[in-house]
Parts: C-alpha cells; sequence; structure tokens
C-alpha cells in the first residue's frame, strides 16, 4: 500500500457502489487523481445483487460491465477493497484519511481458477444472497467481481482448509500471512457513496418477518429470481421449497410509519411492480399476484410501465396497509389481515409467499461518520457549505433509484472538482 501516491488534489470516494463508480469515473476522465475505497471485496454495491432493472427489465450486468471496463483502462483510479475509512481530519482542499485494510488473503496472482475452493470444506452465510445460502470458505464475491479474485474467509485461517487452499493454487496467490494494515491517504475533496442498506425487516412485528418461514423482504426476493441466486432462478418457499405461484406484495412494509422509517423511499412501489412480472413470467396464466397498496408513486415514465402491470389480468391491486400477518400452521402459508379501503371490507387472505417492499436507510448511521456532517433526521447527508469539500453522492443523501444515484454522483464529482481545481490554482499549478 506504501507505493500509492495522493495529494491534496487526489479526491477520495468512499464506497465502491454504481454511486462511488460514476463519481470516480467522472472525476478520472477529466485528469484528476481518484483512490476509491470499497468495504467489501469487490465494486458494484447492491446493483450487483438485482435480477433486472426497471422499467426496461433489462440486466444490470451490461451497464455495470462498462463501468468496470471504463475503470480498469483508467489510470487515474486507484481502487482500494475490503477497505474502510475510520477517520477523516482537515478541511476543503487539506484532508488526511485514515484506512483501515483488511486482509484478503489472496493477491493480485489470482486467476480466479477456483482450484482454493474446490478443495476447501468449510461453508459460511453468503451475505451477498442476504444469508439465503452459503459460500465455501474461499470463494468468488459474485459473477461479475471486480476486481476478479477470490477471498478467503477469516474464519478458515489457521485451519487445514487454509493450508489446503493454499497447497491447490499453481500461481502462488495464496497469502495467509497477509495482515491488517492501517494507511494514510492526503485528498482534496472527499465524495461519500456508501450507498443504502433495506430496512431491518424484524423489527415490523405485525407483519411476523422474524417467525414466519414464507414471509420475506423485496432484496431478498431480488436474489431468488436470479439465475445466480441461492435457488437457480427457481420461485419456491424457504419453508418446504414448494413453487410459490400465489405471491403478495406489501408496499410501504415499514416506510412511511412513525414507528419505523418516516420517509418514502422512492424505489418500492417500481421494486414491486417490477417483481410482479417475474411471477407473471415464471408461471404464466398460473401466476396469482396480490399487490397491497397506500398508493403506488410511479412518476413519469415509471407510469407508462404502471399501466402495464394493471393490465396484467393475473396482478390485483388491493388498496390496504395490512394490519398483520399470521401462519396458517397446516400448511405454511401467510394469512394476511386488513381492511380494504376501496371496499371497506375485511379481508383473510392467504397466499404462497409474502413480499415485504422495505425502504432504504442509510448505510452509515449519522452518530459513526468519521467526521461531522450536516444531516438530515434519516440520516442523509445534507448539501450544505458546513460540509466543506466533502459530498454526499447517491443514497447517502437521499433514498434514491439507480438512475437518480448516476445523476447525483455526477454532480457531487463535479463539485470534488471544482474543490480540488481551487487548490490547483492557489498553488499556481
Amino acid at each position: 500500500m506504501s507505493d500509492i501516491v495522493a495529494t491534496n488534489q487526489t479526491i477520495l470516494v468512499v464506497g465502491g457502489g454504481i454511486s462511488g463508480m460514476t463519481a470516480a469515473l467522472e472525476a478520472a476522465e477529466v485528469g484528476k487523481q481518484v483512490i476509491v475505497i470499497e468495504k467489501t471485496p469487490s465494486v458494484g454495491g447492491r446493483v450487483t445483487r438485482l435480477y433486472k432493472y426497471f422499467p426496461k427489465l433489462c440486466f444490470p450486468t451490461c451497464g455495470l460491465e462498462i463501468n468496470q471496463r471504463r475503470m480498469a483502462a483508467n489510470k487515474n483510479i486507484t481502487v482500494l477493497t475490503m477497505a474502510e475509512v475510520t477517520d477523516l481530519q482537515g478541511e476543503a482542499g487539506n484532508y488526511t484519511a485514515t484506512v483501515k485494510v483488511s486482509p484478503r488473503y489472496v493477491n493480485a496472482n489470482c486467476t480466479a481458477c477456483g482450484a482454493c475452493g474446490d478443495v476447501v470444506a468449510a461453508e459460511f452465510d453468503d451475505e451477498f444472497n442476504y444469508n439465503m445460502s452459503k459460500h465455501k470458505g474461499a470463494y468468488l464475491p459474485h459473477n461479475m467481481a471486480m476486481p476478479k479474485r477470490y477471498v478467503l474467509d477469516p474464519g478458515i485461517i489457521g485451519t487445514d482448509d487454509a493450508q489446503k487452499a493454499k497447497d491447490a493454487c499453481k500461481y502462488d496467490a495464496i497469502d495467509l500471512d497477509m495482515q491488517e494494515e492501517t494507511i494514510q491517504l492526503k485528498a482534496g475533496a472527499v465524495i461519500w457513496a456508501t450507498g443504502w442498506r433495506p430496512y431491518d425487516a424484524n423489527k415490523i412485528q405485525p407483519y411476523g418477518y422474524d417467525r414466519i418461514d414464507n414471509v420475506i423482504t423485496s432484496v431478498e426476493f431480488e436474489r431468488l429470481m436470479d439465475p445466480f441466486g441461492p435457488t437457480g432462478g427457481k420461485l419456491v418457499r424457504p419453508s418446504d421449497g414448494k413453487e410459490a405461484k400465489n405471491v403478495a406484495f406489501i408496499q410501504c412494509a415499514g416506510s412511511r410509519d412513525i414507528n419505523y422509517l418516516k420517509h418514502c423511499s422512492r424505489i418500492c412501489c417500481m421494486a414491486s411492480l417490477k417483481q410482479s412480472t417475474y411471477v407473471s413470467e415464471k408461471y404464466g396464466d398460473d401466476a396469482d399476484v396480490s399487490i397491497y397498496y397506500i398508493d403506488i408513486r410511479a412518476i413519469d415514465r415509471f407510469d407508462n410501465f404502471y399501466q402495464k402491470v394493471q393490465q396484467d389480468k393475473n396482478v390485483t391491486f388491493i388498496k390496504s396497509k395490512v394490519a398483520n400477518i399470521v401462519e396458517n400452521k397446516a400448511n405454511g402459508n401467510p394469512v394476511l389481515n386488513g381492511v380494504d379501503t376501496e371496499g371497506y371490507h375485511r379481508y383473510q387472505n392467504e397466499h404462497d409467499l409474502v413480499v415485504l417492499a422495505i425502504g432504504m436507510e442509510p448505510s452509515v448511521d449519522k452518530d459513526t461518520f468519521p467526521i461531522e456532517l450536516k444531516v438530515n433526521d434519516e440520516g442523509f447527508i445534507e448539501f450544505d457549505e458546513v460540509n466543506g469539500g466533502v459530498f454526499a453522492a447517491g443514497c447517502s443523501s437521499d433514498a434514491l433509484d439507480v438512475n437518480r444515484a448516476v445523476q447525483s454522483a455526477t454532480a457531487s464529482a463535479l463539485r470534488a472538482i471544482q474543490v480540488v481545481n481551487k487548490v490547483a490554482q492557489a498553488e499556481g499549478q
């Protein structure tokens, strides 16, 4: 790590998701030196976990691959994975970041041949699949991982599995002596692109996520449908592996609620409309989809997609905030209780599977930022002069879809460029 050159004209991008990648590319392609700090083993963020984008229903891999190639080809970008900013000191034009880099135990010699994974026996929960599957103790994070390099889970270090992995590698890529490092980097501006995390569905007690197997979240459903996901793209129930043809989507699960998330996350309505097409795509006329909603927020070009889903005879819209969910113990089906506010009649509707459209919240808690920043009540970073040369990009600034997150990242890159340009001008460069 000692060979990394960073100055007060370097732009530091914290987070390597779609927003961080965009901000880094925008700055680097106008000649600025950029360092990207990503805490996971690969860049791409939550976009890599999507099955399809809305409203075009295209696969995210195409756009992601283009950005990955642009990053790999740009010599102005340095990427540090498995790294976190633990401290940030200074002011606009003169920051010093302290960065902790965790050991990967695999060096740049790795060809991703998979020999190490073949010989390792230990398995661990796969966070990429929201713990719905396991990965080996030596693993490639996902099929679009960048860098395309294996990782050894710390849980196997010091065990026979670690030595087996090392012995199986023909390229001398396994380094069991790697240690955690702490480095300091100079920067003139910082783009905070740490993204979002799904709201904890366990907190929404009436919906039974913590006690009913066949109640899952929207992000879990997305992974289920992906051919590279935990079920190979099969739409089956967690409880018994049976096909789930009668699927309910509950909107605003924990959102727009003073007890949970007060804000609207903007993506949930469109996500459920998109996911309803997955069920129809899978089962055709046998599909039976119900969408329980307060109101559908599909504006501009998204309204056309909403109208298209409305025309699907297999999809029923029920205007209701579901009161609670119980389980039919005989068959494991979730049973939804509530009142249809359009007909004002009570219902007890039984489904094979229930999907909670959970909201977005910032992935970094506002009281854990390494520098004092202006944030709103929801924890999103505000655009404010008091933040100096630290600018929020994407979902660290608000709940945004991919398109708007990219726009936000571009704007933040421009602001960061202006800061380092002022530094250069002041120094006569």
